[in-house]
């Protein structure tokens, strides 16, 4: 059976889409959210009601989050049993779900939960624990998202030639 290419190409066009998507968010949404007193003039966001916007903005890429994990676990599934097995393919990939799932199913809905209780418990030291074991877990979701997007070029260029 012949693998067709544009199904690799469409993979490897998915994850890189997803890590610009975590760069996107992390480096340039997320600042300029909660230091809107730079930037606005007559209104200034409170920390408070910018971590409203932002936690909207994750809850939406955490949908996407779920069909990214559902992608890497068939494609990755398909592969594995067409013979290529890599340490990297499998490290890359359990970082992509791991992180993916725990962003998605733990941190945002807790995040969310935290938010809906009111700006004290935004306040406390368990959210503050909760939000920066978020943005580890994004980070690893961006490594995880570049090892397994340059594994799989580089399989697929050895396999060109």
């Amino acid at each position: 059976m012949k693998r067709n290419i544009y199904i690799d190409f469409t993979y490897l066009i998915i994850l890189a889409a997803t890590f610009g998507g975590v760069m996107v968010l992390g480096v340039l949404v997320a600042p300029v959210i909660f230091y809107t007193d730079g930037i606005i003039v007559d209104v200034v966001l409170d920390r408070y009601n910018s971590g409203i916007i932002m936690a909207e903005i994750f809850s939406r890429f955490a949908t996407w989050l779920y069909v990214v994990v559902f992608i890497v676990l068939s494609y990755e599934a398909i592969m594995y049993k067409m013979g290529q097995k890599d340490r990297y393919l499998f490290v890359g990939a359990f970082l992509v779900v791991f992180s993916s799932l725990m962003f998605s199913g733990v941190y945002v809905p807790k995040i969310l939960a935290m938010q809906d209780m009111g700006r004290e418990a935004t306040q406390s030291d368990t959210f503050a624990t909760i939000h920066a074991a978020s943005e580890i877990d994004f980070k690893i979701l961006a490594v995880g998202l570049l090892v397994l997007f340059v594994r799989r070029l580089m399989l697929l260029s050895t396999k060109a030639n």
